[in-house]
């Protein structure tokens, strides 16, 4: 069980104002898994394709359209292994409505005993809906839902449930916490003793959690 975990800011590229989510995801996390960790603090099902970049290396699925080398795989690729503190990546989720964010490994930090992880901690506003367009078509959803007399009105007020508040972040959103749930591990209760070269190749970078985040659970 991984005793190291990452806290990564995510951040919607193009949202304006800024839409972002703080995660802290175990460093054993592989690319594949990573973003299903993303998509539910975002309150989205992950039900498209996506790619990383980390360091001018590509992974996860390919296009199909066979545009330029395959990305590489991201079944192994491990948190731990691709990323450090201060490293900041992209994800691209949805090909069509190309959802970009931007990713900083914020900090390391040692696991809490007994705490469920991944967690989301910290947020800002609300996620816009998935399969809206991408960061330009959700710019007409909260006006459209707001003007009961536009023609989209009730359609799209149904689609996001009955109701969106643009400027509304809950970390103990039920949805998002019995998905990120299913996704949750939970630290041992005794700390486990780590490798010299684990604690060498983040010295200076790891600091103990005085408080744990609300945790995420089913």
């Amino acid at each position: 069980m991984p005793g190291w975990m990452y806290q990564l800011k995510a951040t919607i590229v193009g949202a304006t104002p800024p839409v972002w989510r703080r995660l802290l995801v175990p460093e054993a996390t592989t690319l594949l898994r990573l973003p299903q960790v993303l998509q539910a603090a975002c309150g989205w099902w992950d039900g498209h394709l996506h790619k990383f970049k980390i360091g001018g290396v590509r992974y996860g699925t390919g296009d199909g359209e066979g545009w330029g080398p395959p990305p590489k795989s991201e079944r192994r690729a491990r948190l731990g292994a691709v990323t450090e503190a201060g490293t900041t990546f992209a994800s691209v989720y949805d090909f069509g409505d190309h959802w970009q964010h931007r990713l900083v490994v914020e900090t390391i930090l040692a696991a809490v005993p007994g705490a469920t992880h991944p967690a989301c901690s910290a947020g800002r506003r609300a996620c816009p809906s998935e399969d809206c367009g991408g960061v330009r078509g959700c710019a007409d959803v909260p006006t459209a839902i707001g003007d009961a007399s536009n023609p989209e009105h009730d359609s799209l007020l149904e689609w996001v449930g009955g109701a969106f508040d643009p400027g509304a972040f809950d970390p103990g959103d039920v949805a998002d916490r019995r998905r990120l749930g299913r996704l949750a591990w939970q630290a041992p209760r005794s700390a486990r003793t780590t490798t010299a070269r684990a604690v060498g190749r983040r010295r200076g970078s790891v600091s103990p959690i005085s408080r744990a985040p609300a945790p995420i659970a089913p």
